[in-house]
C-alpha cells in the first residue's frame, strides 16, 4: 500500500523492449535506498516490483496488461517519473490509501497559474465519473491530491509550489497523459450497496 506522497522524482534511464513487455531501468537514490528483489516501488503511481538494484538505479518489468492500461508505454529513456517506495507499518498515512493499480488514464487539459498555486483541469474516463466527488480523494500519476471540482468528464486539482516542484505535475502540459487511480473506498462502498440491492430484490 502506498500513500500518494510522492518521495522523489526520479528518471527513467533505459528501456528495453521484449515481445510482450518492457523492462524499465530507474534511477532513483532515494527509493533504492535498502531495495532489494521482489520490493515494491511506485512509478507515476503504478507498483512495479525490482528485478535488479545496482546503486542508485534500479530495474522493472512492465507487462503488456500495465502498459495498455497505464500512461507508462509512453515513457522512454530520460523521462522523469514520481516515485515512492510502500508504507512502513506504523508509519503517518501522509495523503490516502493507495494501491497502485492504475483504475485509467486521464489527460491534461488545461492550466491555470496564479500566484502562490496551479488549477490543473484533467479528462476523466466515463467509468471512473461516479468514483469522483468534489473535496474527494484521487491519485494522480502517483499523486495524492484533492478535487476541487467534478464535472461529468473532467476534474480539478489546485496544487501547491512544492507539488509543482518535486513532481512530474509541474512539468506535464496540455495534451499529455496521467495515470488515474480513484479511491478504493468508493469502489467498495458501491460493491456493498450493489450487493444489499441485490438482497433486497430477492
Amino acid at each position: 500500500m502506498f500513500t500518494g506522497i510522492v518521495e522523489e522524482l526520479g528518471e527513467i534511464t533505459a528501456v528495453e523492449t521484449l515481445d510482450d513487455a518492457c523492462r524499465f531501468r530507474l534511477r532513483g537514490p532515494v527509493v533504492t535506498q535498502g531495495a532489494k528483489h521482489g520490493d515494491s516501488i511506485a512509478v507515476n503511481g503504478v507498483c512495479l516490483t525490482v528485478v535488479d538494484h545496482e546503486g542508485d538505479e534500479f530495474t522493472a518489468d512492465v507487462m503488456a496488461e500495465t502498459l495498455n492500461r497505464s500512461s507508462l508505454g509512453a515513457l522512454k529513456a530520460g523521462s522523469r517519473v514520481n516515485l515512492e517506495r510502500p508504507m512502513a507499518v506504523g508509519e503517518r498515512l501522509g495523503g490516502h490509501i493507495v494501491q497502485g493499480h492504475v483504475d485509467g488514464t486521464g489527460e491534461i487539459l488545461e492550466r491555470k497559474p496564479s500566484e502562490h498555486w496551479e488549477i490543473v483541469k484533467i479528462s476523466l474516463p466515463a467509468d471512473l465519473t461516479r468514483y469522483v466527488v468534489e473535496k474527494g480523494s484521487i491519485t494522480v500519476d502517483g499523486i495524492s491530491l484533492t478535487v476541487v471540482d467534478a464535472g461529468p468528464d473532467h476534474f480539478t486539482v489546485s496544487l501547491i509550489p512544492t507539488t509543482l516542484d518535486l513532481t512530474t505535475l509541474g512539468r506535464k502540459q496540455p495534451g499529455d497523459p496521467v495515470n488515474l487511480e480513484v479511491d478504493v473506498i468508493a469502489k467498495y462502498v458501491e460493491r456493498m450497496l450493489g450487493d444489499r440491492a441485490q438482497g433486497a430484490g430477492r
